[in-house]
């Protein structure tokens, strides 16, 4: 008989946690799973699932005006914001309730409460004072938005969470901040008929990403009529008389508005947890440090997904979970694989991106070739919409291997998850080019861009 209540006790309910929770109660391990607010965690109750149906919902206007340019004479519409987040949180339900039979029928045990540790191998179920033992810990919380309370009128805004869940949609917004949370909700609000400024303190949106891919979607946001400021940021949020928000700016910009939303990052749910008492180490932004098997420091504990601030995806959190369970439960040491990780921005139009942007490819090729298409979608044409869709493929010039591709357009999101099978696999440009188009697609162009639109040496385009 074990000496531990638990073979491994999981805290947290994300995608990351009960993927591990569910594979090792399916090998016979007895599991406790600990969630104090739904299963599913951020991607499945307040992240990047409610987001798509609502990116779903605010595209719908420009198909009703691309309608008529293919005969279709759409009649009077109207909008209802409750009736969407209605239907958004029934699906939401739905999801949850899959998390939750999936632990069930594996033998999980599902403990509806924050847990925190408090001593080796102890751990006390905040919600009934339980204290209960476990030979492994898996730490799986996940992360929030940085709530920024330094900064005067903070407790006045709304991060991504609370935009799931407004009683009735604003008028206008100020979204601060640049990265895709910010991006693509200032798409979203803009879609669906609000007055939009996206205010960001660099020089471009989207740091990180391919410039290219960074600044014709900035373009083609504001030919939609969202208001991009850059090199700029939010200093102070106060309540107006007339009931709206009246935030400032550092450069001297007013900005009076119905909701201010902060997306200035997240940060790793590790407070409370109880590290601490046990020694586990995290980095200067609460961050839990692990090794390449997502090992703590501490022998019996360890971390994956967002907490470990690697890489915040949720097929990251789901992959380190598989490998956490081949590694501590078959006898097969498996580390995740953290290269050429394809993602998307789910922005109007989006962005599917897989390997390096052309700056990044520049610091370590001596030579590139790159490979650049701008075009008029072929659905554009009837519609008359003034948009692009762009292609870029980063080939390094020595063995021709495509070290990068960048997309933006309808479905980039589509294009990008199977271009990462070809990328993962090591494919040159050759091979792109030996492969036969399927027309008339927009994809199509990945493999018909036969001349380098220009080379890269040293840094420097030529």
């Amino acid at each position: 008989m074990s000496a531990y209540d638990f073979d491994l006790f999981v805290i947290g309910g994300g995608s990351g946690g009960v993927r591990a929770a569910r594979l090792a109660a399916g090998l016979g391990k007895r599991v406790a799973i600990a969630e104090e607010y739904r299963f599913g965690g951020t991607c499945v109750i307040r992240g990047c699932v409610p987001k798509k149906l609502l990116v779903y919902a605010s595209q719908y206007p420009e198909h009703f005006e691309d309608a008529e340019g293919f005969g279709w004479h759409v009649g009077e519409r109207s909008f209802s914001w409750p009736e969407l987040i209605a239907a958004k949180d029934k699906e939401i339900d739905r999801l949850e309730g899959l998390y939750r039979k999936g632990l069930e029928n594996a033998g999980a045990e599902i403990l509806e409460s924050r847990a925190e540790i408090i001593g080796p191998h102890r751990l006390r179920l905040n919600a009934s004072g339980q204290e209960v033992t476990a030979e492994k810990i898996l730490i799986a919380v996940g992360g929030a938005p940085n709530p920024h309370p330094e900064m005067p009128g903070s407790e006045l805004c709304i991060s991504s969470n609370e935009a799931f869940h407004l009683d009735e949609l604003p008028k206008s917004i100020a979204i601060t901040g640049g990265g895709y949370i910010a991006v693509e909700f200032a798409n979203i609000f803009n879609g669906l008929g609000v007055e939009t400024t996206l205010i960001y303190r660099g020089p471009e949106i989207l740091r990180g990403f391919d410039m290219d891919m960074r600044t014709n979607l900035r373009e083609a946001m504001e030919k939609k009529g969202i208001r991009v400021v850059c090199h700029d940021t939010i200093l102070d949020v106060a309540q107006a008389a007339d009931g709206r928000l009246k935030a400032e700016t550092r450069q001297g910009h007013v900005f009076n508005v119905d909701k201010v939303m902060m997306a200035l990052g997240r940060l790793p749910n590790t407070k409370s947890l109880g590290l601490e008492s046990v020694g586990v180490q995290t980095d200067a932004k609460g961050a839990i440090e692990v090794d390449q098997y997502s090992r703590t420091n501490v022998d019996y504990i360890y971390a994956l997904g967002d907490v470990t601030d690697r890489v915040q995806l949720t097929p990251v959190a789901i992959h380190e979970a598989m490998c956490f369970i081949e590694t501590e439960y078959k006898n097969n040491p498996t580390t995740p694989d953290h290269d050429l990780i394809a993602t998307a921005v789910f922005s109007q139009p989006e962005i599917g991106t897989v390997g390096l942007p052309e700056d990044v490819a520049a610091e370590r090729y001596a030579e590139l070739e790159v490979y650049l298409a701008k075009f008029r979608p072929m659905k554009a044409t009837l519609s008359g919409r003034d948009e692009r869709t762009v292609m870029k493929l980063i080939v390094n010039a020595a063995d021709r291997k495509v070290v990068g591709a960048h997309i933006l357009g309808h479905e980039a999101g589509e294009m990008a998850q199977l271009i990462g099978v070809a990328l993962k696999g090591g494919c040159t440009k050759d091979d792109f080019d030996r492969t036969m188009a399927v027309h008339p697609t927009a994809s199509e162009e990945l493999v018909t861009m036969y001349s380098p639109s220009y080379h890269v040496k040293n840094g420097e385009r030529v």
